[in-house]
């Protein structure tokens, strides 16, 4: 058995719905798969004392979750007031319509696509609700759109996909782009050494407890598979197929489609930095 402590980031341990900070409750989809781990964190939180809660992340569009999570807002004695996105991708924003119905809240979104009202977010922002205070933080590289959300209060920044609690995240060609992800990483980096942030309340797995740890362990992994790649290149494999198959051997072969996605974003950041 792993010590948790030992692992990057100082995993919480079993991944379940209920209280992770005194300002956010997990309630967790049941969507599990390789690609999301134990299935879509969405983050309900508020201000303690205030009637009012904001949701981060509705997930799929599953008629059950979506009612659970209005259901456990109201046992907790909060309405929800505002819905907000990480990203597009399904598994966490494709819920976010038929939640915006039964809440009759506004969506907001960095992709204009995806919001429901006059507001969108951007670098920058503060969306306070409640006494609640949210601060948005760009972190594009797994997709163009992706944020995260500072959350000062109880020192948490919440990551979508950017940081999972467990494992690493895709960047895959031609929407996820490296260079923006390795510089949202390092944003995040920032919150930890300048703002105070430990926790990590991430769209996938564990709540982590060492935000710094987790930041530095994903810079040394894409310095790493960045390095391999390289070597595989000058050592003939040319195509993005044969380096999956000689860097990713060690990766379960059903997550090879998705892992060749991640080569081409290697490649291609490689390439623009004229190390190819």
């Amino acid at each position: 058995m792993s010590d948790a402590a030992a692992l990057p980031g100082q995993p919480r341990g079993i991944v379940s719905s209920g209280p992770a900070t005194a300002r956010a409750v997990n309630v967790l989809a049941p969507n599990p798969s390789a690609m999301t781990l134990d299935g879509t964190n969405t983050w309900l939180l508020a201000e303690p004392g205030s009637e009012l809660a904001v949701v981060v992340d509705p997930g799929p569009l599953d008629e059950g979750h979506l009612r659970h999570v209005v259901d456990t807002a109201e046992r907790l004695g909060k309405r929800v007031a505002l819905t907000l996105l990480t990203h597009g991708h399904p598994d966490h924003a494709e819920g976010a319509g038929r939640f915006a119905e039964l809440t009759g809240t506004a969506v907001r979104a960095l992709d204009p696509a995806l919001r429901l009202g006059d507001e969108g977010l951007g670098a920058g922002d503060v969306v306070a609700v409640g006494g609640l205070e949210l601060r948005v933080v760009p972190t594009p590289g797994h997709t163009s759109d992706s944020l995260s959300f500072h959350l000062p209060a109880d020192r948490a920044v919440l990551t979508g996909d950017t940081i999972l609690g467990r494992g690493t995240t895709m960047v895959a060609h031609p929407d996820g782009r490296l260079g923006e992800y390795l510089d949202s990483l390092r944003r995040l980096r920032s919150l930890t050494v300048d703002d105070g942030v430990h926790t990590v309340l991430p769209g996938h797995g564990p709540v982590l407890e060492d935000a710094q740890g987790a930041v530095e362990f994903y810079l040394a992994h894409r310095a790493s598979r960045l390095a391999q790649v390289e070597t595989a290149v000058a050592a003939g494999y040319r195509t993005a197929s044969d380096v999956v198959a000689h860097v990713y051997a060690d990766v379960d072969r059903s997550l090879w489609p998705a892992a060749e996605l991640s080569v081409r974003a290697q490649l291609e950041y490689l390439r623009e930095r004229g190390l190819l």
